[in-house]
């Protein structure tokens, strides 16, 4: 039995929380660009719990964002698919099968123009969302009038102008734009393409009226890690444990975050926000990125060289070694907690670095951590230097965790050999690669001096954007723990650290 609206009324019940029949009647609210995981794990499942509690009561026009493939899955399950959220939550695990019906149906540019322009003229129509990725928001200069364009900044400005011609002035022509891509100010970058691409299409000054009157472009931040659809053997169990079978079936942490810049026209246009605290609408979510960016993308940067020169593999197993899961603890909250360089309230941030040690523990999500070593210095810039700015700017001393941290990072950098444009590091006989653009400056520092390898990486104001020899004590500290490293291994120094530690308190 494949899961579809048919086969509904045959799935065990408590198995799973399935949609009631009256949501496949629910209007098309919401017009999404893009069938990935990550929107139908956050923003359709955020949706779907809404409209299963008689919130939003809408449903989602999907786009594909690229003419690879075609939406037979979609089409054969009516849109159906099956979030089996798996992990921890607030120390206990969590284990739920959610049916989304939030998806009415899925198009195509290339064959649905016509289709997705007559929904870009309803007036019921209130939210636009996108995941193109990074590389989707760009500006190529043509024409709005192609069926359809390109680009997706063109599509879009195509949607919102048959908008325009269709609705006017009218109160229901307002419509909130929620970019989805992971990069910073995502929904403003989008604006400011769509804006260009009006001025190349000589659009006239009524509709450029128009679009800031009743168009809100939004930034957001998505938080949740969505593996997508399992391997073979945990597909084989979910089936037998379900009792069907689901070609879209994705896997999802139960942690979730949509935070979105807006004011209340776009709280009220999205509708979302009493269904689950994981929706957030404030007219700035900059202390969202900042939790994100400092306590779990940090303190995974920070441990992922000390976890991979362990031995550990993935970051849960890092989390049952009790040295690793200890370190990552006293990390986040004896020195990123207090030197986020950001106004954040102490109790909050707390609260979010709980969150993040019960993530790194999920088992069902196997995050390796050399995937996570990919472009470690530029992760050790963004993420980590202005929290050890700062920290010194507040404390005057060295963090030793973040010191121990640096000691991994430079020692797993340190490349042993390499292979044409590829750099390979050797710790204890075993051999790796090292994917970072600056790959090829440490193994150029440590051949022309290795006992000047530490130095001279501190204290390269041009690598680092400062000289962080110049921060009391750091050098020294870090070039201890490495050392240590080297003398007595991993696990050892991380444990004499912690001694240390204890005894100075």
């Amino acid at each position: 039995m494949t899961l579809s609206k048919d086969t509904l009324n045959s799935i065990k019940p408590n198995q799973v929380v399935a949609p009631d029949e009256k949501i496949f009647n629910l209007p098309e609210k919401v017009l999404q660009f893009g069938t990935g995981v990550l929107l139908r794990g956050l923003p359709d499942f955020f949706i779907d719990k809404a409209n299963k509690k008689g919130l939003f009561n809408g449903r989602v026009a999907v786009i594909k964002s690229t003419s690879k493939g075609g939406t037979k899955e979609f089409d054969d399950q009516n849109g159906l698919y099956t979030i089996c959220v798996r992990g921890i939550e607030n120390g206990q695990p969590v284990e739920e099968n959610i049916i989304s019906a939030a998806i009415s149906r899925v198009l195509t540019a290339d064959q649905d123009w016509n289709t997705i322009l007559d929904i870009a003229a309803s007036p019921l129509l209130k939210v636009i969302v996108s995941n193109t990725t990074e590389v989707g928001i760009q500006l190529v200069e043509e024409s709005i009038d192609q069926s359809p364009p390109q680009s997706f900044p063109a599509k879009l400005l195509a949607v919102l102008y048959a908008r325009y011609k269709a609705l006017g002035a009218a109160a229901a022509a307002d419509i909130a734009v929620i970019a989805t891509e992971l990069i910073s100010d995502n929904g403003k970058k989008l604006e400011a393409i769509v804006l260009q691409l009006a001025a190349f299409n000589k659009l006239d000054e009524a509709f450029l009226t128009w679009l800031k009157a009743h168009v809100h472009f939004c930034n957001s931040l998505v938080d949740r890690i969505v593996p997508g659809k399992p391997d073979a053997a945990t597909l084989a169990s979910l089936e037998t444990e379900l009792g069907y079978k689901d070609e879209l079936i994705i896997m999802a942490e139960p942690y979730r975050l949509w935070a979105i810049e807006g004011g209340q026209k776009v709280a009220e246009l999205l509708g979302l926000e009493a269904a689950d605290n994981g929706v957030i609408v404030r007219p700035d979510i900059e202390i969202f990125k900042e939790l994100k960016v400092r306590l779990l993308n940090g303190s995974h940067t920070l441990t992922s060289g000390i976890a991979y020169l362990l031995g550990i593999d993935t970051v849960t197993k890092a989390m049952n070694n009790s040295l690793t899961r200890n370190y990552v603890n006293e990390l986040m909250m004896q020195e990123i907690v207090g030197a986020i360089p950001y106004d954040v309230a102490p109790d909050e941030a707390i609260a979010f670095a709980n969150t993040v040690i019960d993530r790194f523990a999920n088992p069902s999500i196997q995050h390796l951590w050399i995937n996570i070593t990919f472009q470690y210095t530029m992760k050790m810039k963004i993420r980590i230097l202005p929290v050890l700015l700062n920290y010194y700017k507040l404390n005057q001393k060295v963090p030793a965790h973040i010191a121990f941290g640096f000691a991994a990072f430079l020692l797993f950098m340190k490349s042993a050999r390499k292979d044409g444009d590829q750099y390979f590091g050797n710790y204890k006989g075993h051999e790796y690669a090292i994917t970072d653009d600056e790959a090829a400056y440490f193994y150029n520092i440590a051949q022309q001096n290795e006992s000047e390898y530490v130095n001279l990486v501190l204290a390269d104001s041009k690598l680092w954007g400062t000289d962080l020899s110049s921060l009391q004590g750091f050098n020294e500290t870090v070039k201890e723990n490495y050392n240590n490293i080297l003398k007595h291994g991993v696990a050892d120094a991380l444990a004499r650290l912690e001694e240390t530690l204890q005894i100075k308190q």
